[in-house]
């Protein structure tokens, strides 16, 4: 089955652009500046070895004014003042055949090798400082965001879902390789970052350091804890969730500085083999789980008029959980524990009743 991701992908090559429209940080071809230079200069090279071979092969078309004769070294000459557009006259073609060689085979080859100049000096020079200072109008505005890395299938649904939660789009920074992902994610409302998640200079692009939380789902489990050990060397405050498939690597993540780590195969099978017994738990879970749900399961700090009452007779909903002072308390002691201020609730509540969640404590 092919991937969500791609699917949309694929939808959006065919379809016209989307009028919800995300910004991209960086748009670049997967070389590097240095091979992209070195490449431009072999086809530069290339093609003006082309025009000195036409024009050698044809050198009874040209005339030189100034001997008559014409040799290596004044093909070489007229051959790069021709591509250059410089022409002296000191050597012109005077056969019908040069100059239509002239005219329909080194001309296009000309305007070919200015449209190389030029755009190599747009991309090396001019959009690059386009994208810095649009780069630094976009980074004024991060504070409080997201950064997700990894725009797959799991990245995919995560920021949907962020954004179902109420979780503004243009506040959420995508960071992937994939220049069709970046695009997506653009089209999607957030903001693209076109480069490695692991790299240093990326993540500070995308101010993770300003960032609410980031959000690894790179796919493989050793780019995963790369990324976390870098975030975290960039920031040590910065919350991290990381999306790790094997069961052996979610103590590597915890230990790279990962503050919660979510491994869906365990998951899916928490929920598989639940399914097996059951006919509607599964479903209640993933309708608790999703931000469209019936039920929404929400998680807040205690408001000053519930401390001193039981996790049962609080009413905005049905207290499953109280977080205090280092400690859970259960369900089964909802009749019993009393709410002490600074106490973060965990609440399954319809989506009218769910209040703003305020930062847990702890």
């Amino acid at each position: 089955m092919r991937d969500t991701v791609d699917r949309r992908i694929q939808d959006r090559r065919r379809s016209k652009p989307s009028l919800r429209q995300g910004r991209l940080l960086h748009v670049r071809s997967g070389l590097s500046a240095e091979k992209t230079l070195l490449l431009r200069v072999g086809i530069v090279a290339a093609l003006i070895a082309l025009v000195i071979a036409v024009f050698w092969f044809d050198r009874d078309g040209l005339k030189d004014q100034i001997d008559n004769h014409i040799s290596f070294p004044d093909i070489l000459y007229f051959a790069m003042i021709t591509v250059t557009t410089v022409g002296y006259g000191d050597i012109v073609p005077v056969s019908h055949t040069a100059r239509l060689i002239d005219a329909f085979a080194v001309t296009p080859i000309r305007i070919f090798i200015w449209f190389i100049f030029l755009g190599t000096a747009y991309e090396l020079v001019v959009q690059r400082i386009v994208e810095e200072f649009r780069l630094s109008r976009i980074q004024k505005q991060l504070q409080g965001h997201i950064v997700l890395c990894g725009f797959g299938h799991s990245g995919f649904i995560a920021a949907q879902e962020t954004v179902s939660k109420g979780h503004p789009a243009d506040h959420i920074v995508v960071i992937d390789e994939s220049e069709d992902r970046i695009q997506l994610a653009a089209d999607c409302g957030f903001v693209g970052l076109l480069g490695d998640g692991t790299s240093e200079e990326t993540l500070k692009n995308a101010c993770v350091g300003k960032a609410k939380a980031v959000i690894v789902s790179t796919g493989r489990d050793d780019t995963t804890i790369l990324v976390i050990l870098t975030v975290r060397h960039l920031s040590a405050a910065t919350k991290i969730v990381a999306n790790i498939k094997q069961e052996e690597n979610i103590k590597l993540a915890n230990l790279s500085g990962a503050d919660l780590v979510v491994s869906p195969p365990k998951i899916g099978g928490y929920l598989m083999a639940d399914a097996v017994e059951t006919r509607y738990a599964t479903p209640f879970l993933c309708d608790l789980m999703s931000a469209g749900g019936q039920m929404v399961l929400s998680e807040r700090r205690a408001e000053p008029d519930e401390v001193g009452l039981t996790m049962a007779e609080v009413t905005a909903g049905m207290v499953v959980q109280v977080h205090s002072h280092g400690r859970d308390i259960p369900f089964t002691e909802r009749n019993r524990y009393i709410i002490q201020p600074q106490d973060t609730l965990l609440i399954i509540s319809t989506p009218t009743d769910a209040k703003t969640p305020s930062p847990p404590g702890g």
